[in-house]
């Protein structure tokens, strides 16, 4: 981070921002309990890259942006990952008397002089910004299967347990384990496959939601993986026939995160699945998240209502955990009562009070929600509904003055209300108790270093078809604000976007993931077809009359706008 006084020089100078708006910016970075400079980034008050670019000018030092440059591996490792993570300074370029590096604070005399002995060549320093820093050190972490170490293990197929806690503790174990993580960290990874072979142990990353073969290990590091796991997340070592489930916490940078263990027993050994959770992530905010201005007017009416349910819906690792805390995010202030009852808890929110049922002990959703009414709560989020006890506790607490978030798992928004319907709940208790349903599915994001411009294939053409004439896909747009050009009269000429793929995006074209949704406001009409019994083609039909879209509809959007691509649209909606 830049210097405080300096900071506040660049503001005045460059940035136009006078004495009076930068203490009231100061003011409340201090009320987040943020530093002033990453308050101003994550506001969006200035843009990065020109900060810095001005910073490099006052600072009399060279700017360079490491965004698109590819860096050899041999002059990476020149300054050692632990340094270049203490220190931020990263190695890109040399020459025979020359070595340039890139560095957040370039008058670090201690660090520039120790580079100049270690390499014996002569420091030429470089300004750059934070993001590309962080970038670069994410490359440290892409070579685990070439360590040498790892290579010299013996095998320890047979190992007692006593033996097994000693691998464990092995100094090449720890490492490969610490590599695994950090290196998911830096790759934005969701979850963790570590899965064993006959003769290998496969790692995959889940990142964006698709999975990716990272990396193969000798099948020499196989027990001692799964007993270093184990010891971390305090499991039984000498149990390998039974499922187990843990918790442990570590820190990444300035970044503390959880990981959510599962060790399941399969053919060639136990196979280890660790979710990432970052704790103490900020909830998003409805427009991060992806909702379109009409959809999110709805959404917040919704909850300001004082009692109700609000339901989010769809498939496993759709994101409605995530949209539930950021509506939790919304909703959490001090005067009122939040109660949560999960399976597992994903992240700590300060200021909830958040439970994880226990089936063993008998404490599940219905028996958690029974006691919840007896703690005085004003809002209740239950994880799931996954049976008619919950649904009916759930529905009685909406109708008793609670505002209840919950999800289901169902394709889409109208398929919701009969669902409730068939697990015996009354017509008149649903209609009467929800404010609104949200059904979703999350697809991945173009990459913003390497997006393009294209025109769609004949195959995706012909899929768009199905669904839609040209001139309803103009009138979606145009409801939605959007322009077409002239030129842009059919699905063959109109212009939509997708990344090319670059070192930034691992050459996938995809960076990051957002919703793409469906809401179903709850109006007086709906309310009287629900208590008709009518289908969910029926309240379809009526929802899409009063302006209702689709998800599909709704990704069309972001493909026009740019966000994402036609083909993650309908991989994602494809029922």
């Amino acid at each position: 981070m830049l210097p405080k006084q300096l900071l506040i020089e660049l503001l005045q100078e460059n940035f136009k921002i006078t004495p009076d708006e930068v203490s009231s910016l100061g003011l409340k970075a201090e009320k987040q309990k943020k530093d002033f400079e990453q308050y101003l980034l994550e506001e969006k008050t200035v843009d990065e890259g020109e900060l810095y670019t001005k910073a490099a000018i006052k600072m009399d030092v060279p700017f360079v942006s490491l965004k698109n440059q590819e860096i050899k591996k041999e002059i990476l490792n020149l300054v050692p990952a632990p340094m270049a993570q203490t220190h931020s300074v990263v190695a890109f370029d040399k020459n025979n008397t020359e070595i340039s590096l890139a560095m957040l604070d370039p008058q670090d005399i201690q660090t520039i002089e120790f580079l100049r002995r270690k390499t014996g060549l002569t420091p030429k320093v470089f300004l750059t910004t934070p993001s590309d820093i962080k970038e670069a050190i994410r490359r440290y972490h892409t070579d685990i299967e070439n360590d040498l170490s790892i290579k010299n293990l013996t095998n320890n197929e047979n190992t007692e347990t006593g033996d097994l806690k000693k691998v464990a503790e092995e100094l090449p174990i720890i490492n490969i384990v610490n590599n695994i993580l950090e290196h998911a960290v830096y790759e934005n990874a969701s979850d963790i496959h570590i899965e064993p072979l006959e003769k290998q142990v496969e790692v995959r990353y889940r990142i964006d939601g698709i999975l990716h073969s990272v990396m193969t290990l000798p099948q020499t590091v196989k027990n001692g993986l799964v007993a270093r796991v184990k010891v971390l997340s305090n499991l039984k070592i000498d149990e390998h026939m039974k499922p187990q489930d843990g918790r442990f916490k570590i820190q990444v940078a300035d970044e503390k995160l959880s990981f959510r263990v599962s060790i399941i027993p399969v053919y060639d050994g136990e196979k280890i699945v660790m979710r990432l959770l970052h704790e103490g992530q900020k909830a998003l905010s409805l427009e991060q998240l992806g909702f379109l201005p009409e959809q999110k007017k709805l959404v917040e009416e919704a909850i300001a209502k004082p009692h109700g349910m609000v339901l989010v819906t769809g498939p496993t690792g759709s994101g409605k955990t995530t949209t539930l805390y950021s509506l939790l995010g919304i909703l959490n202030q001090p005067d009122v009562n939040i109660s949560t009852i999960e399976d597992p808890i994903e992240y700590h929110v300060k200021g909830i009070n958040q439970s994880q049922i226990n089936p063993q002990v008998g404490f599940t959703f219905a028996s958690g929600l029974r006691a919840f009414l007896r703690q005085d709560p004003d809002i209740i989020m239950v994880g799931e509904i996954r049976d008619a006890e919950t649904a009916e506790i759930a529905i009685h607490a909406a109708m008793t003055g609670h505002l209840v978030l919950s999800t289901l798992h169902t394709n889409d928004a109208p398929t919701t209300l009969p669902r409730l319907l068939d697990m015996g709940i009354p017509p008149f208790l649903v209609a009467f108790t929800t404010n609104i349903i949200v059904a979703q599915r999350l697809v991945r994001k173009n990459c913003e270093y390497c997006k393009k411009e294209f025109k769609l294939e004949k195959s995706a053409i012909n899929e768009l078809q199905k669904s839609f004439g040209t001139e309803k896909i103009k009138k979606l747009f145009l409801s939605q604000n959007i322009k077409l050009n002239q030129d842009e009269k059919d699905l063959d000429t109109i212009t939509f976007y997708h990344g090319e793929g670059c070192h930034r995006c691992n050459n996938s074209g995809y960076k990051g993931r957002i919703g793409i949704y469906e809401v179903m406001d709850i109006d007086k009409e709906i309310t009287k077809k629900i208590n008709e019994r009518a289908t969910a083609d029926v309240l379809k039909e009526y929802a899409r009359s009063i302006g209702m879209i689709t998800m599909l509809e709704d990704g069309l959007v972001k493909a026009k706008q740019g966000i994402t691509t036609i083909e993650e649209v309908l991989r994602a909606t494809r029922d």
